[in-house]
């Protein structure tokens, strides 16, 4: 009779695999992600985007919530985030609503860049008129 020695082995673990992200950014953007690193005292690209994922994350859960996202300054003064991307998964009945109040020259300024020759890319009239 043969008594065979069974090998036990500890179960493998699969290693968490890191994944990589790279982003073509532009000039402004690249200081900006720069400025805000410093800011926050950031030393590492994977840090800051962490951040960046858990604070949209947050704010995404709110909108889906229906809840608005507002800053407040020290006299209560308020301002509600409008943001495309979250007004997305907003529920419909809490969408906000926004009123611009345009003037005549504003309007006349704005359809007449609308009416313009179609551009190849953005006009330096265009690219003023979207900073004001």
């Amino acid at each position: 009779m043969k008594i065979g020695k069974k090998r036990i082995e500890a179960p493998t673990v699969a290693k968490r695999r890191k994944t990589k992200f790279q982003a073509d950014l532009a000039a402004a953007e690249d200081r900006t992600v720069r400025f805000l690193k410093e800011e926050l005292q950031l030393t590492s690209n994977t840090d800051f985007l962490s951040d960046a994922v858990a604070l949209f994350r947050w704010a995404v859960s709110e909108r889906k919530l229906g809840r608005r996202i507002i800053s407040e300054n020290a006299s209560g003064e308020r301002n509600v985030l409008l943001f495309p991307r979250l007004e997305r998964v907003a529920p419909d009945a809490s969408l906000p609503r926004v009123e611009i109040n345009w003037t005549g020259r504003e309007l006349e300024s704005l359809a007449q860049l609308a009416s313009g020759v179609e551009a190849k890319r953005p006009t330096e009239d265009l690219i003023r008129a979207m900073r004001d």
